[in-house]
């Protein structure tokens, strides 16, 4: 175990170990301090900055964070690690890699190259020394591209997960919030209910309601029931018509048990959703969701700082090849991240992560309300992360979730993005407003569709959802 060290103006600033340097160099966040790793202040973290800095990227394959005998995450870095592609940055230091990412010659064909010889931890650690307008300009380059029944992340486009949520999960609820999100153009990366339950049963009602209304309207998307993934195996076994496996997943191998998953259930998981072959444009079967703070928050965080913790986590869901990651990046709550501030910076920092290895990254751009933050911060990140190139975001009635009590966006703010930024949805999905007469062709809502579709849907909706 290496002491690392850095002076300013004569004074010598000690860091016992890389997790003590890792934590001390992360930009201020309250779920540090809650935790006793931050710095104290801002010049031990400038210390703790500068000598991140001069430390070799190599020095992240030697010096596990967590003990590779003790964590399956750890063993799942390592042994996934490909030094092929690390070799043409393997003599670069954590600076001299953040110049490199910053440079021209990191174009997107040198990123997605070397993106499976960078490990969660090389890639938290410069996150550390950049500035938002950095996170911003490198996560622009890179590109991820996933598709089940619609194509996500291809250039120029900006997709939305439908989210209709209902306290009591009841159907006639959740069918008119989904025809409120289509209306608006939402629901291409996914239409995803979080069910207010576990229980089997109300869950494969949701999943019938879900699989009953794109397939009677020939909807070019995917659903998702937010259950935990072993209520997910046991629909798949009993016959539902179920798209995608949810899971939120941590850094470290104990938050994970505390989730009541480990790598192999995720991977039944994967196999349980590809043997049922209900993709058409691709075989990506996995939604994700992931949040700083979550580790620390079932005290499983062994002592390392919440950012890196939650780019380990990153390195678990590229294992399963997922359709939809996430960060859902302000809802654990203020012990966690403070304030909007803290929130921005965390939300780019998790895109930036993400994306570099390899992931099809949105953000859940969201606050909880005894947080400090309110919907201009949202509004803020939002924009931040649309120009970074986000693969989705959260599309809820009135950016208010009724279910789950928390502030996210709505329909009408991935219609701020799209027509502010020129961006379009997954292509199968436009076509399929174009041809419903939502959307006109240059990706503009038509003004009497408002007023036309819900008397088209009206019928069999009513019948589908039973009401």
């Amino acid at each position: 175990m290496s002491i690392y060290s850095h002076t300013i103006d004569g004074k010598v600033y000690r860091f016992r170990d890389l997790k003590d340097l890792l934590a001390k160099a992360s930009p201020a966040r309250s779920g540090d301090y809650l935790a006793g790793l931050a710095a104290v202040d801002y010049e031990e973290r400038v210390a703790a900055q500068m000598a991140l800095a001069e430390l070799p990227l190599k020095t992240f394959l030697s010096e596990a964070l967590i003990p590779y005998e003790s964590d399956e995450v750890t063993r799942l870095i390592i042994d996934q690690h490909d030094r092929q592609a690390f070799a043409a940055i393997s003599h670069l230091t954590v600076g001299d890699f953040r110049n490199w990412l910053l440079s021209d010659q990191a174009d997107e064909k040198s990123l997605a190259s070397i993106s499976t010889g960078l490990t969660p931890e090389m890639l938290a650690a410069v996150s550390k020394i950049m500035r938002v307008q950095d996170l911003i300009l490198v996560s622009k380059k890179c590109r991820v591209v996933t598709g089940f029944r619609s194509t996500l992340g291809l250039p120029g486009r900006f997709s939305t997960r439908l989210q209709p949520n209902h306290p009591a999960d009841d159907p006639a609820g959740v069918s008119a919030s989904i025809v409120d999100g289509l209306l608006y153009g939402c629901g291409d990366a996914v239409i995803g209910v979080n069910p207010a339950t576990d229980n089997l049963h109300a869950v494969m009602t949701l999943i019938d309601l879900l699989d009953a209304i794109i397939h009677k309207y020939s909807i070019p998307t995917q659903s998702c029931v937010l259950t935990h993934i072993t209520t997910s195996i046991e629909a798949i076994n009993r016959g539902a018509p179920l798209d995608l496996v949810f899971q939120s997943v941590a850094g470290t191998e104990l938050a994970n048990r505390s989730f009541g998953i480990n790598l192999g259930i995720l991977q039944e998981g994967l196999d349980a959703a590809r043997s049922l072959q209900r993709g058409s444009v691709g075989t990506n079967v996995m939604y994700f969701e992931t949040g700083q703070g979550s580790a620390l928050s079932a005290n499983a965080h062994h002592g390392v700082d919440q950012q890196t913790c939650e780019a380990r986590a990153y390195a678990v869901a590229r294992h399963f090849s997922p359709l939809l990651v996430n960060s859902v990046v302000g809802f654990i709550g203020p012990e966690y991240l403070y304030d909007g501030k803290q929130i921005i910076r965390a939300g780019l920092e998790d895109h930036f992560c993400g994306k570099l290895l390899g992931l099809p990254m949105g953000c859940d751009v969201c606050y909880t309300n005894h947080a400090e933050a309110d919907q201009n911060d949202m509004d803020v990140l939002l924009t931040l992360l649309a120009v970074a190139g986000v693969n989705f975001v959260m599309g809820v009635p009135g950016a208010d979730d009724v279910m789950l009590n928390y502030q996210t966006t709505s329909f009408h703010d991935a219609l701020y993005v799209r027509k502010t930024l020129g961006l379009r949805p997954a292509p199968e999905f436009e076509a399929w407003l174009e041809q419903a007469g939502i959307f006109s062709g240059d990706a503009r809502i038509l003004a009497d569709c408002q007023d036309s579709l819900p008397g088209l849907f009206a019928y069999d909706l009513k019948r589908i959802a039973g009401f």
